[in-house]
Formats: C-alpha cells, sequence, structure tokens
C-alpha cells in the first residue's frame, strides 16, 4: 500500500490551514470594528430591523405584524416603560399611524407632525446592551415608502449579534470564500503545469530497460529543484550503464578465456584409459555445457532490434525437434511435435529455438528413461513443452516475476533462467504447470509478438 501523501494534499492542507487562521484573525478584526463602535452598530441595528418590518407588512398588509415579527420583537407583551424590549411604529408617507406598540415608550419617538428626514438615530444609553432609537424611510420592491420606527432597550434577543453576524459574513466569509477558491484553481493548475513534465519523467523511467541503452531522463520544463533530483538519478543511470556494460565485458571474457583450457583438458582425457578418465570427462562436459548456458544468458543482454525477423512458430518448431531428436532418442527418451497451426510471430529465431532447446534438455534431464517429450504449437501462438514424467517437487510458494507466476524447483538451475530471460525479451509470458507424478508443462505465450495476416509487427 502506497502511504506516500500527494502533493496536491499537501499543500491543500496547508492552505486551508492558513486559511482558517486568517479567517479567525479577520474575524476577530471584523469583531472589533464593530464591537466598540456604539453608533456605527446603532446605525446597522436600525437599517437591518427597519427592512425586516416593511417586508414583513408588504408580505401581508392585512394581518401586520406577522407571527414571526411578534415572536422577534415579544410583541404579545404589553410595553413596559423602562425595558427592557423592543417597540415599533410603522407610518405610511402621509403620516398616518399603521401599527404602533410603543406604548408608553412612544415619548422616545419624534412627534407626528415632525419630519425626521429619511434616517434618523440616537444612543439613549453608552455601552452594551446597546439602547438605542431611531427611524429610517424604507421603500421596497416598488411599494409605497413606509416610514418606520424602532426601539431596543436591553436587546433581550440579541439581535445585534444578527448585525454582527452579517458584517462577518459580508466582510470576512464571502471574499474569504472567493479568495480561496482563486487560490485552490490557481494551486490546482500550477501543480498540474509544473508536474505534467514529472510525469512524462516517470513513465520514462519506468519504460527503462536496463539490457538497453539508458537514455537520460527528460527534465526539459521541470522545476528547478525537481530538475536537480532528475538530474542526480541520471548521475546514478550512468553509473549503472557503466556498471551492466563492466558485467557484460566481464561474463564474455570469461567464458571466452575458460573455453580453450576446457577443450585442451578434455583433449588430454581421450587419451586417458580407464572409468575414472571417462568419469571426469563427463563431469568436464556438463562443465562445458554450463559454461555456454551462461555465455548465452549473458549474450542475450546484448539483442539487437534488427535480430527480430518474421518467423513461422510451427516450422521452428518442427526443425528444433529435428535437430534434438538424436539427443533425446539416445537418452532413452522420445520427443514428438504436435503442429496444430503455424502462426507468424515477430521473433528472433535462433532465441527461440534456443528457448526450445533448453527446455527439452531439462526435460531430458530430470526424467528417468522412457519419458515421453512433446513439442505443441497452439493457436493464437503458444509453444508448449510437456512432458510425461515424475513431475517437479511442489514449490513452497509461487514466485511473482515480470513474466508470469512461475513454479519453480531448485534443480532447473540456468536453463530456466534462459528461457525466462528469452520470453521476456519477447514480451511473452512463460508459465510451469507440474505436479509429482502428473507430468510438467511449460506454456510460451508469443501472442504479443503474433502478426496479422499481411500485416508486420513492430519491435
Amino acid at each position: 500500500m502506497n502511504s506516500h501523501r500527494s502533493l496536491f494534499s499537501l499543500i491543500g492542507w496547508r492552505i486551508l490551514a492558513f486559511a482558517g487562521l486568517a479567517a479567525t484573525l479577520q474575524t476577530a478584526l471584523v469583531f472589533a470594528e464593530y464591537w466598540f463602535k456604539d453608533g456605527e452598530l446603532g446605525s446597522l441595528l436600525i437599517a437591518q430591523e427597519t427592512e425586516i418590518v416593511a417586508q414583513n407588512y408588504w408580505d401581508d398588509p392585512v394581518h401586520f405584524p406577522g407571527a414571526s415579527l411578534i415572536n422577534r420583537y415579544d410583541l404579545h407583551q404589553p410595553w413596559h416603560k423602562g425595558g427592557p424590549g423592543y417597540a415599533l411604529r410603522v407610518r405610511q408617507a402621509d403620516e398616518q399611524v399603521i401599527y404602533s406598540s410603543c406604548g408608553e415608550a412612544c415619548d422616545r419617538f419624534p412627534p407626528l407632525q415632525v419630519d425626521s428626514g429619511m434616517f434618523w438615530q440616537r444612543a439613549l444609553n453608552w455601552g452594551k446592551p446597546l439602547d438605542v432609537v431611531g427611524g429610517q424611510v424604507v421603500e421596497l420592491n416598488g411599494h409605497p415608502p413606509l416610514r418606520i420606527e424602532f426601539l431596543s432597550l436591553g436587546d433581550p434577543n440579541n439581535l445585534l449579534l444578527e448585525v454582527l453576524g452579517g458584517e462577518v459574513v459580508e466582510h470576512m466569509v464571502i471574499p474569504t470564500l472567493v479568495t480561496l477558491g482563486l487560490v485552490f484553481g490557481g494551486m490546482l493548475l500550477s501543480i498540474r503545469e509544473a508536474l505534467r513534465p514529472v510525469a512524462a519523467t516517470a513513465e520514462a523511467a519506468r519504460a527503462l530497460d536496463p539490457t538497453k541503452r539508458i537514455d537520460p531522463l527528460p527534465t526539459e520544463g521541470m522545476p528547478r529543484e525537481i530538475a536537480h533530483l532528475t538530474g542526480a538519478v541520471n548521475q546514478a543511470l550512468d553509473r549503472v550503464s557503466d556498471l551492466i556494460r563492466s558485467q557484460r565485458v566481464f561474463s564474455a571474457s570469461i567464458a571466452h578465456e575458460i573455453r580453450t583450457p576446457l577443450a585442451i583438458v578434455k583433449l588430454e582425457l581421450e587419451q586417458i584409459e580407464g572409468p575414472r578418465a571417462r568419469a571426469a570427462e563427463a563431469d568436464l562436459g556438463q562443465l562445458t555445457h554450463t559454461l555456454e548456458q551462461l555465455t548465452a544468458l549473458a549474450r542475450l543482454d546484448v539483442v539487437e532490434p534488427s535480430s527480430f525477423a518474421d518467423v513461422r512458430l510451427g516450422n521452428l518448431a518442427e526443425a528444433t525437434v529435428e535437430q534434438l531428436a538424436p539427443l533425446v532418442f539416445a537418452s532413452g527418451r522420445s520427443i514428438g511435435l504436435d503442429k496444430r497451426t503455424d502462426p507468424e510471430v515477430r521473433a528472433v529465431p535462433t532465441l527461440i529455438s534456443t528457448l526450445m532447446r533448453n527446455l527439452v534438455e531439462n526435460a531430458v534431464k530430470h526424467t528417468p528413461v522412457g519419458t515421453a517429450i512433446e513439442i505443441a504449437v497452439e493457436a493464437p501462438a503458444r509453444l508448449i513443452v510437456r512432458d510425461n514424467g515424475p513431475g517437479m517437487p511442489s514449490a513452497p510458494r509461487g514466485e511473482q516475476t515480470e513474466i508470469g507466476e512461475v513454479k519453480r524447483s531448485g534443480s532447473l538451475g540456468v536453463g530456466l533462467k534462459i528461457a525466462q530471460r528469452i520470453a521476456a525479451l519477447h514480451e511473452a509470458t512463460l508459465r510451469i504447470v507440474s505436479a509429482e507424478g502428473g507430468g510438467t508443462k511449460i506454456t510460451i505465450d508469443l501472442s504479443s509478438s503474433l502478426l496479422e495476416s499481411g500485416g508486420n509487427a513492430s519491435v
């Protein structure tokens, strides 16, 4: 499970954290700005409440004041001078009183015949709770204007908090949300553009093949910090390439240097009579065979794309069986061909023949005399090498490799390694099915190299 957090998550949470801190500070500043300005708070309270009263009247003038307004100002209780509480007086433009709840507090409002202007306000007491009286001429939605006068003593229903909340929303919440949205959008676009070349480089790194020439990872368009890291990775890849080349040269050199002395020793042994000499000669032959396999395995790392050709898989299997038949029959085993189809694939013919040869030699080596070995070609492009021998001992577990899940015993040696490598070079899958007493079946699926009729495949 990948425990690494995405860059979007890391930066996003930090932006949210700092945005939350900024919002908290801004809220405190807005609260402080208004809390200590009684005159401005009083103006805002009067403007808010007179507009609420006017809207309530225009919504249903017949049943004014409505239930919401009665509950808001506790109008169902008679006004007692000295409060706390709220008082209202609503007049039309011709000064006709529509509604009044001021009772004994009406003397706090201007006389009816006095024109108090479009807006007026007077503080009754300084400090909190806010005691204020004022009025406003309200014109909304094309209705005739109303002159509404409002009185608050003690603010028992905390209407002032609504005023502060409205100011916080207007001056802090909305601007913060807009800013945060723009910042997040800019962040997402910036990170996406910055990571676009990084994603391309990651794909290039994922496609690296250590058996081929390793080109440096591209750094064009990357942010400087990431390009610096990619440059360090390229230096490491150069060192890896040098190490791989050295290993190839070393393997080829060792194989070349040892082959000649082994050939000389074998010639000398042939001149010596006796069972011990023959045993030593057989051991030397096994050593020579192992050396040839190691050399072949080293050479698989330098296969050129030009080595691939269009070949008929059935014909190649038939030719391989003909070559192996004398060896297999001489060992006391039999070999046959089941050529059900002859698909055309893009492959290296000598390597496919080597693959089949190694699998057949493994079968000869690890099965008793009398075992029947068969090479089959099946649709769409599968090579199968099977035998009716005793099978392989059960492996403790399956090993997942880049060419499929292989059940492996420790006795198969380099031959299977060569087969696996050849299959990987052809982007094929190699799968072994074996059970004690049930024989062994090895399937190489070359479907990815299959050529369509009349078409070509690219390498």
